[in-house]
């Protein structure tokens, strides 16, 4: 199963985030199928909190990829931001 998901890529007490098409049987930080953004839960100064490539998600979810329930949150965050 393909699953749109989270992949940690910030420093101790910093985090950031990739959002990443994988298969689900890997492990959260190895082989990934595509990035489609990044997600900073802290941002600072002029720093955006999410850039999420919305055609390429709608693309993969229409090809049957899943979102984490966390991802569901980024993607209502992003759709906000656009809007």
């Amino acid at each position: 199963m393909v699953v749109i998901r989270l992949t940690r890529v910030g420093t101790k007490n910093a985090p950031k985030y990739r959002i990443t098409v994988a298969d689900s049987r890997r492990y959260v930080q190895s082989k990934f199928l595509d990035i489609l953004g990044y997600y900073n839960p802290t941002p600072r100064g002029q720093e955006k909190k999410v850039v999420l490539d919305m055609a390429k998600t709608k693309e993969w979810i229409s090809k049957g990829a899943l979102l984490t329930d966390r991802m569901k949150h980024v993607v209502a965050l992003a759709e906000k931001a656009t809007t």
